[in-house]
């Protein structure tokens, strides 16, 4: 037995089987997409090379460039104000002595709950007119606001339908980081007279910082792959204010079996997912040190 454990051979065969499947659906597809994206494909007839005629017509697009802004909408918003809340909110539970089961489930439901459910529920809360976002405004005597109709608020209320989704998943990630640091570091600040909120930002916030850093970097992945909510709720209206780089590819693209443009759409994505992680990374990530109790 130990001799076959030193066998690099060994090795490999218990990886094989995941290599293939790494290879079957995350390496052949980019190849596949990339090769594609130089052609004029339509999905069925045959097709022939253009070189960089998509790629030309794509970054020509203003409103290409719209959705592009729109992503970086979902980006800042979850890591200025989503992270934020999921911190706070985290610190908050941590500290509740019962029930804290309870919390932690309702926090982490709508993460488990279909995105089309999720898109229903809240396009009922913001309806014009029997919306409840509305009534409560109503109460304080301000006009009802067309909140998926008006180019001016639509945007904003799928950022935070979308943060509403998620927030508790990363919740759950966070306070998990939290109930894992001794008790003894709290105690001790407490008997050197620290406050509550002292020992939260001195303590508590710098050692979660590892998972935090996770937490920022699935939540740029997942602003730059947004596109079911967007698709429920008002389908990348209105006149395009919502749309993002998916729902521009879909709608411009596959809708009108334009494969070969749609692939070059999809190249364009993985790059810019791939320069922002990279920047993250390096920039910030990096100095997120391991934390060692």
């Amino acid at each position: 037995m130990n001799q076959a454990l030193r066998n690099p051979l060994t090795y490999f065969l218990f990886l094989l089987p995941a290599l293939v499947l790494f290879i079957a659906f995350f390496i052949y597809p980019v190849i596949v997409a990339i090769y594609y994206s130089f052609t004029n494909w339509n999905g069925f007839a045959n097709y022939k090379f253009i070189g960089f005629d998509n790629y030309i017509r794509v970054m020509s697009k203003a409103d290409f460039w719209a959705s592009v802004k729109n992503n970086g909408f979902f980006i800042l918003f979850s890591c200025f104000i989503q992270v934020p809340l999921i911190i706070f909110f985290s610190l908050l539970i941590s500290n509740v002595k019962r029930l804290r089961g309870l919390y932690k489930t309702a926090v982490f439901m709508p993460s488990v709950m279909s995105t089309a459910v999720i898109g229903i529920l809240w396009g009922f809360i913001y309806d014009p007119d029997v919306g409840l976002l509305n009534k409560i405004l109503g109460v304080f005597g301000i006009d009802p606001i067309m909140w998926l109709s008006d180019e001016k608020w639509a945007m904003i209320a799928i950022l935070i339908t979308n943060a509403w989704q998620w927030t508790g998943f990363y919740i759950v990630m966070v306070l998990a980081a939290i109930l894992s640091i001794p008790k003894e570091l709290d105690e001790a600040a407490m008997i050197d007279g620290a406050t509550g909120i002292q020992r939260a930002l001195k303590i508590t916030v710098p050692l979660i910082m590892p998972i935090v850093s996770v937490v920022i970097m699935l939540s740029i992945a997942g602003a730059m792959k947004a596109a079911d909510i967007i698709i429920v709720m008002t389908k990348g209206g209105p006149a395009g204010s919502t749309d993002v780089m998916t729902t521009y590819m879909m709608k411009h693209s596959i809708a009108s079996f334009k494969y070969g443009y749609g692939y070059s759409i999809s190249v364009l994505i993985f790059i810019f997912t791939l320069l922002i992680t990279l920047a993250y990374q390096f920039l910030i990530a990096r100095r997120a040190e391991r934390i060692e109790y």
